[in-house]
């Protein structure tokens, strides 16, 4: 049997601008400012039997050019390597740019290449990759994000709800840890009352708290039935958050800015997230993530997967236990397809692999490219 192999990469740096200003709880303490574009890494590889696939990584603010600059770098190591061989190929991409570390900009910008031989694979079976991982569901429960950011006036906060709800979404999540917790409980308080008691309702404080007001915010929050309080302190503080964790009633989740493998598994060995939130490019691609996510279910914990749902729908419909989707209608534009929702849940795609091919708008907010052996 002839060995098939890599023989075609080509790199994209996209930049997607957000219609809005987004505004959260590190806005409004000072610490960044508002978000007003996503630098989208895409990766292309081709095989010499002509399967294709297509990858995706991202920054937020800022590292963009980085990882472009990194995936540029150690992209020439892919060519020739089998497109089968996913967990060989991600090793030698981490040794080639094992200078730069395992974890932060440097596995993201493997993801891209991660993601891309995954899709070759379902793709080349004729298979969505949730059938390929070996799906649970054909459908999994989601919650909406983009909605219920800070800088959202309150009355506009409800219609977006109402918006949410309509379109099939099953779960509402809204920013909290102003530096004014009074405007917190207000703003959660009329949208619990708004949705109702039962309605899954989820806040997230982007680790804007210390550890007494965690706390102390977290006992106030009990009354409202939430799902989850995410990221009350610094993503890194483990021992934090398993301190609430074991404290509180209301569920915690996080796990969203960790970047690799291990730093997930110091949270599960110490009970730091009764919800974890991987984020497949962050933490270097599928590979990874499903090493996280097995590392999860040993533990009992439910996996919530952080942005980038075209993707996550896959991952999350191969999960054992019932996990939440994020939904963001950011990404959209850059894709020709789109995802369906229905009576609270987002739909699997039935297309093979991601199920996804870029749009002429993607093509058109490209700032650079790279390209690698040949591309048909």
């Amino acid at each position: 049997m002839i060995q098939d192999t890599v023989t075609g990469i080509r790199l994209r740096s996209v930049a997607l601008p957000l219609q809005t200003p987004i505004s959260d709880a590190k806005v409004l303490t000072g610490r960044q400012k508002p978000m007003t574009e996503i630098a989208i890494l895409f990766c292309e590889v081709e095989s010499g039997e002509g399967h294709r696939g297509l990858g995706i990584s991202y920054s937020k603010r800022a590292g963009g050019p980085g990882q472009f600059a990194h995936a540029r770098e150690i992209a020439p190591a892919l060519l020739g390597e089998d497109p089968s061989d996913i967990a060989k190929a991600w090793d030698k991409l981490a040794w080639a740019g094992a200078s730069a570390g395992r974890s932060g900009l440097a596995v993201q910008a493997i993801g891209a290449f991660d993601v891309a031989l995954w899709d070759v694979k379902a793709r080349r079976a004729g298979l969505p990759l949730a059938k390929l991982l070996g799906a649970q569901r054909d459908s999994v429960r989601c919650y909406n994000t983009s909605g219920g950011f800070l800088h959202t006036p309150l009355e506009e906060l409800l219609v977006n709800t109402d918006r949410s709800r309509k379109k099939g979404i099953g779960g509402i999540k809204l920013k909290v840890g102003q530096p004014d917790w009074a405007e917190d409980i207000r703003r959660v308080s009329r949208v619990r009352e708004h949705l109702g008691d039962v309605f899954p309702l989820m806040v997230d404080a982007n680790q804007q708290w210390d550890r007494p007001t965690a706390m102390r915010m977290g006992r106030t929050f009990e009354r409202f039935n939430l799902i989850w309080i995410e990221e009350p302190l610094d993503c890194t503080d483990a021992a934090g958050h398993a301190a609430l964790a074991a404290a509180l009633d209301t569920p915690i989740a996080t796990g969203e800015m960790l970047t690799s493998v291990s730093e997930h598994w110091d949270f599960i060995r110490q009970g730091g997230a009764d919800f974890l939130m991987p984020d497949a490019p962050r933490v270097g691609g599928i590979t990874p993530f499903l090493k996280i996510a097995t590392l999860a279910e040993f533990a009992g914990l439910t996996i919530a997967p952080h942005f980038s749902m075209e993707l996550h729908i896959h991952l999350a419909a191969a999960m054992q236990r019932e996990p939440w989707v994020e939904h963001f209608e950011w990404l959209e534009p850059l894709f020709n397809e789109r995802l369906d929702l229905e009576d609270g849940r987002m739909l699997v795609p039935t297309r093979p692999g991601l199920g996804l091919s870029l749009s002429e708008q993607a093509l058109a907010w490209t700032r650079e490219t790279a390209g690698f052996g040949s591309l048909g």
